[in-house]
């Protein structure tokens, strides 16, 4: 293992929130969560952090609510952008590993343990076999991770919250014409986050002959789980069974007996709502493979800073490699 000579700088960059720790050899340590628009770049926030901290780093990984494809980054869900070499000459760093956020979830599930996972249905696990995240927050993440035959783990990063959602019964039918009429294309994601979350209150309000009220996710989800609010007690339980839908095709896709975990900053908010709600029912009504997604355990992740953890391990492995040593 490459000696910790300097701390290394991780960083978990959502669409609103950048969450930033140090790794020494016995682990994280000052953990801060920024406001991304608090920031002008993400170069000014990560000097800020580091400033704050007071921390010599020689070596960064960054988990980013993003596709990481060639050098330059736009960022889906807020305004920052950047080039990753020019970022990493700009910081004075050997090393500035950038993957996609849920690349680096998915790395940090065989680091979990079990008191940090909330399981929800299914049976046992396979350890061998593939594991599936997803989360929904700002936006709507994904990401699998499969075991090589040398028993280490390779993560796999996609866009899968910008499949084009699919309806399940006649109710979520009229929700996405209501989202098509006002945004063309509907993907998962345009009703799978926090900003889904009030469209599907917005269309319920409507539906309902209400005029549409200013109601954002936060209030939604608390007088939901408070019971005061029946058309908010709909919507979040609509929001529930539309991920159990999207999580039961992941799992099929990828044959995720190795456990479906889901993420985010809203369903570990949820509590034990998140067991009661329509998410499993809807995760194994798949036909005649509900038998074998019955079988398929999902777990809410709990952990307080996973995907700096995933960080660390993909920016321990690339330091390992031999050009590294």
């Amino acid at each position: 293992m490459t000696s910790f000579l300097h701390p290394r700088l991780l960083a978990d960059i959502g669409g609103t929130n950048a969450r930033f720790a140090l790794q020494q050899r016995d682990g994280i340590e000052q953990v801060r969560v920024l406001a991304c628009a608090a920031f002008a770049t993400l170069g000014d926030a990560m000097r800020h952090y580091l400033d704050d901290c007071g921390a010599e780093v020689r070596h960064a990984a960054l988990g980013i609510a993003n596709p990481v494809q060639g050098d330059h980054l736009r960022m889906t869900n807020h305004h920052w952008e950047f080039s990753i070499e020019a970022l990493r000459r700009e910081l004075g760093l050997d090393t500035l590993l950038v993957l996609n956020d849920f690349a680096a979830l998915a790395l940090a599930l065989p680091l979990l343990p079990p008191h940090e996972l909330q399981t929800v249905g299914g049976g046992r696990s396979d350890p061998a076999a593939p594991r599936v995240v997803l989360g929904a927050g700002t936006g709507l993440g994904v990401g699998a991770l499969l075991r090589q035959r040398d028993g280490s783990w390779h993560a796999l990063a996609g866009e899968g919250g910008h499949v084009s959602f699919s309806p399940a019964d006649d109710d979520e039918a009229e929700l996405w014409r209501f989202a098509r009429a006002r945004h063309g294309h509907v993907s998962a994601e345009r009703l799978l986050c926090g900003r889904g979350l009030e469209l599907i209150h917005a269309w319920l309000s409507a539906r309902d002959g209400v005029a549409e009220s200013a109601c954002d996710a936060a209030t939604i989800t608390q007088q939901a789980l408070n019971g005061s609010d029946a058309r908010c007690m709909r919507a979040l339980d609509m929001f529930c069974a539309m991920l159990g839908t999207l999580a039961g095709n992941l799992a099929l896709t990828f044959d995720a007996r190795g456990g479906v975990y889901v993420g985010g900053g809203i369903v570990p908010r949820l509590g034990e709502y998140f067991s009661r709600s329509p998410f499993r029912e809807r995760f194994e009504a798949k036909g005649r493979f509900a038998s074998s997604l019955a079988h398929i355990p999902t777990h809410v992740i709990h952990s307080p800073w996973p995907g700096l953890l995933g960080a660390g391990a993909a920016l321990q492995n690339l330091l390992d490699e031999p050009r590294h040593a």
